[in-house]
């Protein structure tokens, strides 16, 4: 009996963990904010007090979190190097940053089918929930749809992939945020018929079907893409615009 409420506790905590990890990997809690109180967390997430100790005391091992004498807990990012993205201006932005992420994105998802452990797909499912949640009612969160596709890059085991990602984030923000917006103007089956595109994904990676889960990313990506731009497609060749 004890050893089956400690393998609770610890499935409780791996939980919250991922939880947590994911809203500082995107940014939810920015580097330095204190992080909302144990009593609030716990409340929040529905568990004891104890497993959100565990589950704090994990994130404050791999240094993303710090504590305060008596302040509480507050978000230490990892430094790294900075890339040198411009600002998206233009619909011509958007539309070359979908083609970066079709390549890059695509390998991804066939890495992280062969390569992933349980933590990191129980991080993809976490955001696939919070994405079913949005679905059910009838609405699009680019933050769980952005947890998505950066717990896939971390599945993939290689830092590049995940740092390109974060450093994409507000470019790829403003393209889910279009996406979003078209959606919702669509109705709930197009909501529905994102979200199967996300499942699908998700189960490819599972099933550690590599080929399955790059041919699914990219003709979600190139869903995504069409929908937004209706077919109506900017050239891009040198000279014809910039």
């Amino acid at each position: 009996m004890a050893e089956e409420r400690a393998r609770a506790k610890g499935t409780l905590a791996d939980k919250v963990y991922h939880l947590l990890y994911t809203r500082i990997s995107n940014g939810d809690y920015p580097s330095n904010q204190k992080l909302p109180a144990e009593t609030a967390l716990a409340q929040e997430f529905g568990v004891s007090r104890p497993v959100l100790r565990a589950a704090m005391d994990r994130l404050r091992e791999e240094s993303l979190i710090y504590s305060r004498q008596g302040a509480g807990s507050y978000v230490r990012l990892p430094v790294s190097a900075p890339m040198g993205f411009a600002k998206v201006e233009t619909l011509a932005d958007i539309q070359r940053c979908y083609e970066f992420r079709l390549v890059i994105e695509t390998e991804a998802a066939q890495l992280a089918a062969e390569r992933h452990d349980a933590a990191a797909l129980q991080s993809i499912e976490d955001a696939l929930q919070l994405l079913r949640d949005a679905t059910g009612s009838m609405q699009h969160r680019e933050d769980a749809d952005f947890a998505f596709h950066l717990g896939i890059a971390r599945a993939a085991n290689n830092q590049y992939f995940e740092a390109t990602m974060r450093a994409l984030r507000e470019h790829i923000n403003v393209g889910m945020k279009m996406h979003g917006q078209s959606l919702m103007t669509d109705g709930a089956e197009a909501l529905r018929r994102v979200l199967d595109e996300h499942t699908g994904i998700k189960a490819a990676i599972e099933a550690r079907d590599a080929a399955r889960a790059g041919e699914l990313m990219r003709a979600h990506l190139t869903e995504s893409r069409d929908r937004l731009f209706g077919g109506g497609f900017i050239d891009l060749r040198m000279g014809n615009y910039k």
